[in-house]
């Protein structure tokens, strides 16, 4: 393993399409593993994904700009002139980028400089999510998910309902199911060919993170002290079957999980600073990081279940193979 040592939070933690880890810190600048530094904001970085094209990492900060950033340069995408950008997103298969600031979440075209999008919501929106073929974009925020359709300028959105305040978005891989994390410590989904509610209870803390794997026949979340496990099989995916618990630890939570895509590969970042790594059909969680410190903040597995990057609070972090 090879560990780092910055001297800010690690906001994220991604692989881009060359295999490589980056680092998104709350100093405002993108640490690559190559050892380029980009300084991108006055600030904070508040959010992180990879760029459709998956070369390199596009943040958003609380200055209020929205920047694409590359081993070899830096592009400004956008501008909400201070405001904080509370989430970013790409989507491979449109090639747009999206972005929420307060109440508007913005959809921009990087192949065309004049492509804007503004979508405006009663209440702030907390994070979003491009459906798999990415032509829908869904919004969390305040009693429920809004979903829009990307490019269409004009529109009323489709609104799914459900009590409370939403903090967390994610999709299926197959689009059939949209999956919300709540400030209650609460898991909510639909399903969307009928609307139909997913009752996804029994968590004793905040959902931070939620993944599918192994080609969407499988779901993870932190908010318990092992990761949840649920089954998305069939029709009906998780509804009628119960979740599994993997690598439970008395008294520690899990706050962050990431996986390899289509593969079994799971990790496991915990409150106490340590992260573990399964395949979760041959087992056991193997401990990439056993030394106690900082909470886990941000986590990362290669899409091909190679190599996973992880982060702390304190600035603590680390890149480790995980093919041996």
């Amino acid at each position: 393993m090879t560990s780092r040592s910055f001297d800010a939070p690690v906001t994220a933690a991604l692989f881009d399409a060359s295999g490589e880890a980056a680092f998104a810190l709350g100093d405002g600048t993108v640490r690559f593993e190559d050892g380029s530094v980009a300084e991108v904001h006055d600030g904070a970085v508040l959010s992180a994904c990879l760029h459709p094209s998956g070369r390199g990492v596009v943040t958003g900060g609380d200055d209020g700009r929205v920047v694409w950033s590359t081993p070899d340069q830096a592009q400004e995408l956008a501008d909400a002139h201070g405001k904080w950008i509370d989430a970013v997103a790409g989507s491979p298969a449109s090639g747009l980028i999206a972005f929420s600031s307060g109440k508007t979440v913005t959809v921009l075209d990087p192949a065309d400089p004049h492509y804007r999008r503004d979508f405006v919501h009663e209440r702030s929106v907390a994070d979003i999510a491009f459906e798999p073929k990415g032509r829908k974009l869904a919004c969390a925020t305040y009693g429920g998910v809004a979903t829009w359709f990307a490019r269409i300028e004009t529109q009323k959105p489709t609104f799914l309902k459900w009590a409370g305040s939403h903090t967390r978005v994610l999709y299926a891989p197959d689009g059939a199911f949209l999956l919300s994390a709540m400030q209650e410590n609460q898991l909510h989904g639909w399903r969307l060919k009928d609307s139909k509610d997913l009752r996804m209870g029994g968590y004793p803390a905040k959902i931070r993170d939620m993944v599918f794997f192994d080609q969407g026949r499988l779901m993870a979340t932190s908010g318990a002290h092992g990761v949840v496990v649920w089954p998305f099989v069939g029709a009906g995916g998780p509804m009628g079957k119960e979740a599994s618990e993997l690598g439970f630890e008395e008294g520690v939570a899990v706050v962050r999980v990431a996986a390899a895509p289509r593969g079994p590969m799971l990790a496991a970042g915990l409150a106490d600073g340590r992260v573990w790594a399964m395949d979760v059909r041959t087992g056991p969680q193997r401990w990439i990081v056993a030394e106690r410190g900082a909470p886990v903040t941000a986590l990362a597995v290669r899409e091909d279940g190679g190599r996973l990057a992880w982060g702390r609070e304190d600035g603590e972090a680390g890149v480790a193979d995980l093919a041996t």
